[in-house]
This record gives C-alpha cells, sequence and structure tokens, in this order.
C-alpha cells in the first residue's frame, strides 16, 4: 500500500464529510480510474460492502461519529 502523504490525509477528510452517496460515487469513480488494476472480485466485494454500509446507516443501526471524534481532534 502506498504511503498516506499529507496531501492524501486532506482529500480523505474532505471525502468522509461527503454523504454516503457522494462517497459512493466518488469512490467508483477512483476504483474505475485505475486503470484494470482491480481485481473483478473486489470490486464485488467493495460494492457489497458499500450496499451494506448504507442499509445500516438507513436503518439506524450503524453508530456515527465526527470526524473530530475520529482523529481526537
Amino acid at each position: 500500500m502506498a504511503q498516506t502523504t499529507t496531501e492524501v490525509s486532506k482529500l480523505l477528510e474532505r471525502a468522509l464529510s461527503l454523504s454516503v452517496e457522494e462517497q459512493e460515487a466518488l469512490a467508483e469513480s477512483l476504483i474505475s480510474n485505475l486503470g484494470g488494476k482491480v481485481d473483478e472480485g473486489v470490486g464485488a466485494a467493495w460494492e457489497a460492502e458499500v450496499a451494506k454500509r448504507i442499509a445500516e446507516l438507513d436503518s439506524g443501526n450503524a453508530k456515527t461519529i465526527s470526524w473530530e471524534e475520529c482523529v481526537g481532534g
């Protein structure tokens, strides 16, 4: 895995502030721009995970925390 740079950390922080739908669209765009480097099984697993997490959020079964809580700020 590549080392996380300051720029990547800033982008991640901004991405995590997006709605679930926006995060999903962003993730799909990033994956599709990897030039075929993603195994199809990984893509299917990612889609299943995203669907599961959206269902958990929609049902109220997921506990969310703010970015500040997550990073201790």
